[in-house]
């Protein structure tokens, strides 16, 4: 299948190594200068035939027009751009004009909800819009958001859904919009109350990244928040938990942090010395070896 990746930022670049990984002959477009030399790199880290037994292809798009060059018979378009609607409305109504007939419209973006990127689309484009939110990067966490809008038709949904699995990732399905959507507003309360911690003086940037690091980061790579607890509830499960455990967590007070730039400059200061800036790339190297590791466990649990 024929898949045009717009964007080539880390996003873009992440998926576009899995969908080659799985056999997809993928074109990269992005008016960036080294795109080039963004595509050679990727040649070389695409594990051929990794996914699908044989091998896929990445290469930049080309001519005049390399937006017409990437999306000329595309059967799927998994945007990357900015995070500004007005550019992604362009960007799918040029991809329209060159994909298939029959082709799905993904928007990679993390919180622009697809009813606002189609709303000045045409209603047969619209159809076929919708939201494929990745956690990053793609290319090894298996989360994918699939979020249509009221114009969404269930085929592009189902579409999408089987294509995403068909290169090893795990769609969820929203029932309805919502700014943030799931990943990211779980991200950001617990971002909240980290922040509210740390500039409350209770904990150290770094204490609390162990504290996740070593509880909730491990149990929650095994299962889910209301998994986890239904568990733990023992027989009598989330009920009983929330029966015992229900009353003293209401007591707990989650107040507002400052989530101003000025209000979180102490904190930039603290992951600055801890993590170094800019960030260690050992670091990184080592969260992705972990993450890989937790994803080959939960696979060999199964």
């Amino acid at each position: 299948m024929k898949v045009a990746v717009i964007g080539a930022g880390t996003i873009g670049q992440s998926w576009a190594k899995l969908f080659a990984s799985h056999g997809h002959e993928v074109v990269l477009s992005d008016p960036r200068e080294d795109l080039g030399e963004i595509v050679s790199d990727l040649v070389g880290e695409v594990p051929v035939g990794a996914g699908a037994g044989s091998a896929g292809s990445v290469r930049a798009a080309e001519g005049a027009d390399p937006l017409a060059d990437a999306t000329s018979g595309a059967d799927f378009i998994q945007e990357c751009g900015p995070e500004r609607v007005d550019v992604k409305r362009e960007l799918f109504a040029a991809a329209a004009e060159h994909a298939s007939a029959q082709a799905v419209f993904a928007s990679s973006s993390s919180a622009i909800p697809a009813s606002e990127t189609a709303a000045q689309l045409p209603d047969d484009v619209a159809a076929r819009l919708l939201v494929g939110h990745p956690f990053n990067p793609p290319h090894i966490m298996p989360l994918v958001e699939v979020v249509p809008s009221p114009k969404t038709s269930d085929e592009a949904v189902q579409t999408a859904v089987e294509f995403y699995r068909g290169v090893g990732r795990e769609p969820i399905v929203l029932k309805k919009e919502a700014r943030g959507f799931v990943g990211n507003r779980l991200q950001n309360a617990v971002l909240r109350e980290a922040v509210h911690l740390v500039q409350s003086g209770v904990v150290r940037v770094e204490d609390l990244d162990a504290a996740v690091r070593n509880s909730l980061g491990i149990r929650w790579a095994a299962v889910g928040p209301f998994e986890g607890l239904h568990l733990g509830g023992g027989k009598a499960g989330l009920r009983g938990l929330m029966e015992h455990i229900g009353p003293s967590f209401a007591e707990i007070d989650l107040p507002e942090p400052d989530m101003s730039m000025e209000g979180m400059a102490e904190i930039f200061e603290r992951a600055e010395a801890a993590y170094g800036m800019p960030p260690e790339e050992s670091i990184a190297v080592r969260r992705d070896e972990i993450q890989n590791a937790i994803l080959r466990a939960r696979t060999a649990g199964r």
